[in-house]
């Protein structure tokens, strides 16, 4: 090792440790969600916020506004057909809460069913005929909320490079379903993709 590399890494584990080991800090701070951030090619929670406001757009636009009273629908789920870990439910819940705060649909609490038995059971054992909920007479769903989220995957090839190429691509499909009819009367389809360049060399 010639003096200049040698001076050059004395001289930079001397600022390292002057600095009092700074860059080996933890280090916590505030994240603004409204502000789009990525840190790889995958999906994570901007996109989530992104599509999910992008979708409820949609929805009361060309689906809820062909209604004059907000319908009640129920949501059966996102598939999640991608190769990483995905909480659909987080999207479907953030759609719910968006479609409710409109205005403009309604929802049964389908995940709740169980629990909504057992209280009403509950109720008619124990209450008074004051206070007793009135049983069978819960809203049924007219139409039922579901999708998918795929994804495809590109990188570059093997050659002499110093950084590696990945492009990913995601695809978030909603559907609207009547449930008295199974017919499909509202789809919409929300796509974006991703690309990263990543060093071969790094930590």
């Amino acid at each position: 090792m010639n003096r200049t590399i040698r001076g050059w890494l004395l001289g930079a584990v001397a600022a390292t440790l002057g600095s009092g080991c700074a860059a080996f800090r933890a280090k916590i701070s505030e994240v603004d969600v409204e502000h789009t951030r990525h840190m790889s090619a995958r999906y994570d929670y901007s996109d989530m916020r992104a599509i999910s406001q992008r979708v409820t757009a949609a929805m009361v636009n060309e689906f809820l506004a062909q209604h004059r009273e907000p319908p009640v629908l129920m949501i059966a789920g996102v598939q999640n057909r991608t190769s990483q870990y995905v909480d659909t439910k987080n999207l479907t819940d953030r759609v719910r809460t968006l479609l409710i705060q409109s205005g403009k649909a309604r929802f049964v609490n389908e995940a709740r069913r169980e629990d909504l038995l057992k209280e009403q059971g509950y109720s008619a054992a124990n209450a008074t005929p004051e206070t007793q909920v009135a049983i069978g007479r819960q809203l049924g769903a007219r139409y039922m909320v579901s999708g998918s989220l795929t994804e495809m995957k590109d990188e570059s090839p093997r050659q002499v490079r110093v950084s590696k190429t990945k492009v990913n691509y995601y695809k978030l499909t909603f559907e609207v379903t009547d449930l008295e009819t199974a017919e499909i009367k509202w789809i919409h389809e929300e796509e974006f993709a991703r690309e990263a360049r990543l060093p071969l060399i790094g930590w």
